[in-house]
């Protein structure tokens, strides 16, 4: 019996959650946690984010795919940071696609409180690894949706700029919730 290839984004979508979880963060690999469809925890969510440590960005998503990214107000995804470079694609945009399983998508300016908060959870966003150059308290990041609500319940939930942040972020928290923590 012949296989046909692969080409589904789906079924890359499901590899990637299934098979890549458990690769160590070594240069050259990318790993992902299982995808987290909802404000749900992952069942063994400090696993989960350790795993998105690693600062290598994956595979770039179709051009297409990045330029219909859509913030909040349903407009162009505005530039979240470049200095560090940040966004899933290293390409300064909040933008997710089918690799990105930490769906990064609220565009913060990280706090003191929020960098050691997710490093007590197991992502040290502090510390250079790789190209990874490591953040500083006010440095402007494309974070996971659902540790940025984590920190929100947590109280140290850093301030969100509206424009960078993609919509799909209302897959994990209300637009009110994070108009409350808008940047001024």
């Amino acid at each position: 019996m012949r296989r046909a290839p692969l080409r589904s984004t789906a079924v890359r979508s499901l590899l990637v959650a299934v098979l890549l979880p458990s690769l160590a963060c070594t240069p050259g690999r990318t790993p992902h946690p299982t995808p987290n469809d909802g404000p749900a925890p992952v069942a063994d969510a400090q696993a989960a984010t350790a795993a998105t440590a690693c600062a290598l960005p994956p595979a770039a998503a179709p051009e297409a795919e990045r330029r219909a990214a859509r913030n909040l107000d349903d407009g162009a995804l505005a530039t979240c940071g470049t200095s560090p470079m940040t966004g899933v694609y290293r390409d300064g945009r909040c933008a997710t696609g089918p690799d990105d399983a930490g769906v990064h998508v609220v565009c913060a300016r990280v706090t003191e409180e929020f960098l050691a908060f997710t490093r007590e959870r197991g992502n040290d966003l502090v510390s250079a690894r790789g190209s990874f150059p490591g953040l500083r308290a006010g440095d402007r990041w494309c974070l996971c949706a659902s540790r940025w609500a984590e920190a929100e319940q947590a109280g140290v939930a850093p301030p969100v700029d509206l424009a960078a942040t993609e919509a799909q972020a209302l897959r994990f928290v209300s637009r009110d919730t994070l108009a409350r923590h808008a940047l001024r």
